[in-house]
């Protein structure tokens, strides 16, 4: 199918975007991801008050992440091919629709049934939101691109941290039906609004005065072509290993400190004083959000792979902490911050990694495969709970030491020498690949 020619107007005097643009089009991307970022990190606030009025028990609630968190990523590719091809702002548009309707439906769920379908209309217009604002930012900031999907997937990290208390309190005043569909509608109707404001670059990205010396490919890669390079599987394969242990650690955080026994106790940190899990939720996203710009922005400077062993092996270390002196309420706090801190890295860096390995034209599309790691860690969501009811938490943490310390040597010591050999290769464009300097791909209905 052709695709769509976005060579400059005819007759047109500009030939860069203005150097206002990119910042726009970064601001609402951030924007829409903040307001899908509870349907993840809000969740584990439900779990309980909703066993506690259906009594569906903790395993089967948490089957409805799993289903949101699995259709939310394996169907971004899907999505991101529309983005690629039309522009982002339709794909955003149905997102918002989507993501408010799965909440309503949250909250008249009667039904383990129309729970998960509640779950399925939420992965749906969450990756609808997630891939293609990552992908676009991908494209308008291709000299910067661990930080600008770094700051676009710091709104989804950090996004939930305004809103935790809130929804806690509504929760506890009105129930958790109420909670659901008030901010349910509210993100939605946000979310359809910036949609109007979103659009793919044009015209030529202006390179910056400093240019990145970071390696990047010489060849735009198709989606086929991608999925046929070992270099994308391994990277698949650390996706894996490290999401797989944030994802546990975020949809049971509530449940592993009621465990523990330190939900309740009140902690004061900084003069600010707070229960352990209330506290712990709040300081999680806030350095959640924070991570990643700033290790997309150490990134860009240092290299990604050595920006992920440092990452990786703090994430080990933090969790080793937790396996020693998890029942205790300050370390309890303060462990899961660090971690968080150096978990949603993994969000900036590896679609930016994705972005210099396989070419901007169809990062979105790329970036969206790999993305769906992301789906298969969540496969391991429920048999943290096994384990952990047949062992105990602090089995599930060592598991989780084990694989962030074995991602953060194969960044070194394997990913850092074959993607170097690969990029390297690139120069010599493959005969169905697509040249750097071909049009910029946009959208037909996009202005």
């Amino acid at each position: 199918m052709a695709t769509p020619d976005t060579s400059l107007p005819e007759g047109s005097a500009q030939t860069t975007v203005r150097a206002w643009e990119p910042w726009v089009q970064l601001a609402c991307g951030v924007l829409c991801m903040a307001m899908i970022a509870n349907l993840q990190y809000g969740w584990t606030l439900f779990v309980d008050p909703i066993d506690a009025a259906h009594h569906w028990g903790r395993a089967a609630i948490q089957t409805a992440f799993t289903i949101f968190v699995l259709t939310e990523t394996w169907l971004v590719p899907v999505e991101a091919w529309f983005v690629d091809r039309y522009g982002p702002r339709l794909v955003i548009m149905f997102g918002g629709v989507m993501i408010a309707l799965a909440w309503i439906t949250n909250s008249y769920a009667t039904s383990l049934p129309m729970l998960y379908a509640g779950a399925v209309f939420g992965g749906i217009g969450a990756g609808s939101v997630y891939g293609t604002c990552v992908g676009n930012a991908l494209k308008w900031f291709p000299y910067r691109r661990g930080l600008a999907a770094g700051a676009t997937a710091a709104g989804f990290g950090a996004g939930a941290a305004l809103t935790v208390v809130p929804i806690a309190n509504m929760i506890a005043a009105q129930g958790y039906e109420a909670a659901f569909l008030w901010f349910g509608i509210g993100q939605g109707l946000v979310v359809f609004v910036l949609a109007q404001f979103l659009y793919p670059p044009k015209y030529k990205i202006a390179a910056p005065k400093k240019l990145s010396s970071l390696p990047q490919s010489k060849t735009d890669y198709r989606p086929a072509q991608t999925l046929s390079k070992p270099v994308f599987w391994l990277l698949y394969l650390m996706f894996v290993m490290v999401a797989s242990g944030g994802l546990m650690a975020a949809a049971q955080i509530g449940p592993i400190a009621k465990d523990l026994g330190v939900a309740d106790i009140p902690v004061n940190l900084f003069g600010l004083t707070a229960a352990a899990l209330t506290l712990a939720i709040s300081l999680d996203r806030i350095f959640d959000g924070f991570g990643r710009p700033l290790f997309g922005y150490v990134s860009d400077r240092i290299g990604r792979e050595n920006t992920m062993f440092i990452a990786f092996g703090t994430a080990a270390c933090a969790l080793l902490v937790m396996v020693y002196h998890g029942n205790n309420p300050l370390v309890f706090v303060l462990a899961t911050a660090v971690f968080f801190g150096v978990f949603g890295e993994i969000y900036s860096l590896f679609p930016a990694t994705s972005g210099d390995t396989f070419g901007s034209k169809f990062a979105a599309t790329n970036a969206g495969m790999l993305y769906t790691a992301k789906g298969t860690a969540a496969l391991l969501v429920p048999l943290a709970s096994v384990v952990a009811a047949a062992y105990g938490w602090y089995s599930v943490f060592a598991i989780a030491v084990g694989l962030n310390a074995v991602a953060a040597l194969l960044a070194l010591f394997v990913l850092k020498p074959v993607r170097n050999r690969f990029i390297a290769r690139s120069a010599q464009p493959e005969a169905a690949s697509v040249p750097v300097g071909m049009p910029v791909q946009s959208g037909k209905a996009m202005g």
